[in-house]
């Protein structure tokens, strides 16, 4: 019987309308730094939020169910557990029947995870560890469990203790197709132009989720034997900076309000000019 991850605490159960609402499993995204749930936007059958380079950030799962579930977290393409190349059939979190958690950074053991930030492409964890090709999409693979007509006597042994995920090594450079491409000598008018500020409709560099400081986290393992072997739903939420979601379209551009001619702008009558 393979043994997964509980969380060993949950957060309150009150949260705000979810970036993705699944039948079994409610994903948002919340902004450690500000507090503030990211709002989710519509676009061509997807869910996006805007991230703030640099803000910490965590994903809070509610179970919609009266019944425990599986829920197996991706962040850019790697499991947030393990740190293995992301697949359903991998370790997660069991929440209880209609538990509400946050799941803010990769898990560095039982009771230590490394905190999810918001970065750029180049510095993500993916990125730094080779695998840049996913980067900027939050899934969850949801899991039914099996009923049990009968349990083990005991918790099995746990096979992924050993598994969590590395920290990058100091001054690892990030691989040649992570990120924007490395910059070409150029001429001095060449490089003033670089240097310009970039106006809003342009996009800029795509973000990330670093491997941040270190925080407690308490977890245990538990048993868990899903019902089927493919997941019974999976939620996903794509991300990037404001500025590149507008870019893309995604969130409509502010539009400048012209100044109307007011009837009374004063209130007397000053004397004319010259």
């Amino acid at each position: 019987m393979k043994t997964l991850l509980s969380l060993a605490v949950c957060a309150a159960l009150s949260v705000s309308a979810a970036a993705q609402a699944g039948a079994l499993v409610d994903v948002t995204v919340v902004d450690r730094d500000t507090g503030a749930t990211l709002p989710a936007y519509a676009h061509d059958g997807k869910f996006y939020i805007a991230g703030t380079p640099g803000h910490r950030y965590g994903v809070r799962l509610t179970n919609r169910t009266g019944m425990r579930v599986l829920a197996v977290l991706s962040v850019d393409g790697v499991n947030a557990i393990s740190g293995e190349t992301a697949s359903p059939d991998q370790s997660g979190y069991v929440l209880d029947g209609y538990q509400s958690t946050h799941v803010d950074g990769w898990r560095k053991s039982m009771s230590e995870i490394a905190q999810f930030n918001f970065t750029n492409l180049g510095n993500s964890y993916a990125a730094r560890t080779g695998r840049p090709d996913n980067v900027g999409v939050i899934g969850v693979a949801v899991f039914r469990e099996k009923p049990l007509f009968w349990r083990e006597g005991r918790i099995a042994e746990a096979p992924l203790g050993d598994r969590y995920p590395p920290a990058p090594a100091a001054g690892m450079p990030a691989p040649k197709d992570a990120g924007a491409e490395r910059a070409k000598p150029e001429s001095a008018p060449a490089m003033a132009q670089a240097m310009r500020p970039v106006p809003a409709s342009q996009p800029e560099e795509s973000l990330g989720t670093g491997h941040g400081a270190r925080e407690r986290s308490e977890v245990r393992y538990t048993q868990f034997v899903r019902a089927s072997a493919s997941p019974d739903e999976v939620d996903s939420i794509w991300y990037d900076s404001r500025r590149n979601l507008v870019a893309r379209g995604v969130i409509p551009a502010p539009r400048p309000i012209a100044r109307e001619p007011q009837p009374f702008p004063n209130g007397f009558v000053p004397d004319p000019a010259g």
